[in-house]
């Protein structure tokens, strides 16, 4: 039933919930809550941004050999920079969080190497065309 141009509510919600042939519509989040489709879509930034980060193995060692612990926060920190270097067009980036600096290969998004700051040597960093503070 029609009133000036509006269908009933009760036809509204038929339509909706079927499509044309009668069958119920597909829902894409396969039967998961409101409350699992948001943490899904915004506990993983690194689907929105593209980036997933990988540590090389020299990477690995230095942070194991610096007792250097990245928290989820730093981790998250480090992939927005990493964005905002690709997205500047930056292939080799030095990326700061905190006092830790990370060398960064942007296109490969691989981390090369970890140092705390207060360890580099005369704060000079060599082969980067671009510096991010996150």
């Amino acid at each position: 039933m029609q009133v000036n141009n509006y269908l009933n509510i009760n036809r509204a919600a038929d339509r909706l919930m079927n499509n044309a042939t009668g069958s119920p519509v597909r829902n894409d989040s396969a039967g998961m809550s409101f409350e699992d489709v948001l943490k899904a879509k915004t506990a993983e930034p690194e689907k929105e941004t593209g980036v997933t980060l990988k540590f090389s193995k020299h990477a690995t060692g230095r942070l194991e050999d610096r007792n250097i612990e990245i928290t989820d926060s730093m981790m998250e920190r480090l992939t927005e920079g990493t964005v905002k270097a690709r997205d500047k067009g930056i292939r080799e980036t030095l990326v700061m969080v905190d006092s830790l600096a990370f060398i960064v290969n942007v296109p490969s998004q691989t981390v090369v190497t970890a140092m705390d700051q207060t360890e580099t040597n005369e704060n000079i960093f060599t082969n980067i065309d671009g510096a991010v503070i996150a």
